[in-house]
């Protein structure tokens, strides 16, 4: 039932979650406070300015989004929109990014040619969160990366650059399981010029775990010194791992969520391959909700002689990565795995270099590039990237997902693995080899199930049994409740009503500033 509150009655009430790092748990305090207030009837919207990731997803109106948007629009119980994230910088190397601008890629770009485009994004920045505004009671802004990244003030679309331009109020989150945070909560207010530092409203420490008496006596006196108050502790929680931010924190042999026992009497192991470019590698995600399927990121060879399944997610640099996977010996391990009858899927990027050619004069300038050779494929990249949401059907049953891929399949020899309801055969099969350029529809329940029983068939595991209603959509759904419960348990909400019904803060001190000493 909807709760009467202040916050429902007018529009235009915003605010901004920066944080003292990268992944300091914007993200998922965004989505646990839009989830929160949409349970108390408030329409809530959230917004990311500037986002740099390469996991995103296709909206309905035909853009690309950073995923954490859309997990945060599902939160309040909206579609993705491009208004949520109108500027997406997608690296492709570690000097050059995609820039996507109201979900369409407009150029590549480096930091310098960045520069040159801001006056143009700031206007774009200004007149999505104005009309977001208009049309919702709060909108929950997030920050990227710090704003306490002073050489970038200048140019800043996401922090305090946004929070100035708008009048925001502006809470730090800050990560205390990294160790350090209240000196990264210090410090980030220290460094900002005063005029930053006057509409940072207060703190939340995030991933807590312990005596939270002990902590007290240290947010006391970030309170005597700074003169603002800490709103909320926010646990660590093990269970919430789905729909990371970024690939940034997806590291090599590391396991993906935490897998239920199994339904039958085998486990599954899946080794996913963390490319240096992945993107979406939230794909795997749907995997690992399975009872009894272990996922692990690999980028040893190593990894791969013991698995029964080998996964080659999304890459936004599809040649670069598929060069790296030759020179650190996976691609080798790959070739053997599927030479001894090992199931292998392919996803996007990775179901292109599991085709025999690669022809790339867009992405890469490489021209023609040789694929492992265990699909009869050829793709040929194109200057417009694909862009759809898509339903189909495959082993009998409905399925859905998106496309975000510069590659053409021009030509292809083996069994198509589904079929869009646009009458088009889409992904390949041959053996125990699959691939698809259709991001998510792992999380296409029934398909799953029957692809891993499929896998689990060609990898010997007999007593694997795909576990009955296995719901990704639902664990997604309680995931965000849970952080809402979090939000609701731990957070001073009266605080946070009274921030946004008042606006920006005011009489705060300044303390010393890096800016301006």
């Amino acid at each position: 039932m909807p709760v009467d509150t202040p916050l429902r009655s007018g529009a235009g009430k915003a605010l901004l979650i920066a944080g003292t790092t990268s992944d300091a748990g914007k993200s998922v305090l965004v989505a646990g406070l839009c989830r929160s207030l949409a349970r108390r009837g408030v329409r809530v919207a959230p917004f990311k300015a500037q986002n740099m990731s390469n996991n995103s997803v296709v909206t309905l109106d035909g853009g690309e989004i950073g995923r954490a948007q859309a997990l945060q629009a599902a939160a309040c119980g909206l579609e993705p929109s491009v208004r949520f994230n109108p500027v997406l910088l997608k690296p492709g190397s570690d000097r050059t990014s995609q820039l996507v601008v109201r979900g369409r890629a407009v150029s590549s770009v480096n930091a310098v040619d960045y520069i040159e485009y801001r006056a143009q994004l700031r206007t774009v920045v200004a007149e999505e969160l104005a009309s977001l505004r208009s049309d919702f009671d709060v909108v929950i802004c997030e920050g990227a990366g710090s704003p306490a990244e002073i050489n970038l003030r200048a140019t800043d679309l996401a922090n305090m650059g946004l929070a100035r331009a708008a009048n925001l109020p502006v809470l730090v989150v800050g990560d205390i399981d990294r160790g350090g945070v209240l000196a990264h909560l210090f410090g980030t207010v220290a460094v900002l010029s005063p005029e930053d530092q006057a509409l940072i409203a207060g703190f939340v420490v995030n991933k807590f775990r312990g005596d939270l008496s002990l902590l007290a006596p240290g947010l006391d006196q970030l309170t005597a010194m700074t003169g603002r108050p800490t709103l909320g502790v926010i646990p660590f929680v093990q269970d919430l791992w789905l729909d990371a931010e970024d690939s940034l924190g997806v590291s090599g042999d590391a396991p993906v969520g935490r897998p239920g026992s199994p339904f039958g009497d085998d486990w599954l192991r899946v080794a996913a391959i963390r490319l240096p470019r992945i993107s979406n590698s939230t794909d795997v995600e749907a995997l690992a909700c399975e009872p009894g399927v272990a996922v692990h990121w690999v980028s040893d060879p190593s990894r791969i002689q013991d698995a029964d399944l080998v996964v080659l997610p999304g890459s936004k640099s599809t040649v670069s990565d598929l060069a790296w996977l030759r020179r650190s010996g996976l691609a080798d391990a790959v070739i053997a795995h599927a030479k001894r009858g090992g199931p292998v899927v392919g996803i996007c990027g990775g179901y292109q270099m599991l085709g025999s050619v690669i022809v790339d004069e867009v992405e890469s300038g490489n021209g023609t590039v040789a694929g492992l050779g265990l699909l009869d494929l050829e793709v040929e990249f194109a200057p417009t990237k694909v862009l759809a949401r898509i339903r189909g059907e495959a082993y009998g049953v409905p399925v859905s997902g998106y496309e975000i891929h510069h590659g053409r399949v021009r030509h292809s020899g083996d069994r198509p693995l589904l079929h869009a309801d646009n009458g088009a055969s889409e992904g390949s099969v041959r053996g125990a080899v699959y691939g698809t350029h259709w991001h998510g529809l792992l999380e296409s329940n029934r398909f799953r199930q029957l692809l891993l029983a499929d896998v689990a068939e060609h990898a010997g595991r007999s007593g694997f049994v795909p576990a009955p209603g296995t719901d990704v959509a639902n664990i997604r759904g309680a995931q965000l409740d849970l952080l809402a419960d979090l939000v609701d348990q731990n957070f001073d909400l009266d605080a946070l009503e009274s921030l946004l019904a008042s606006g920006t803060p005011t009489g705060l001190p300044t303390i010393c500033s890096g800016l301006n000493p």
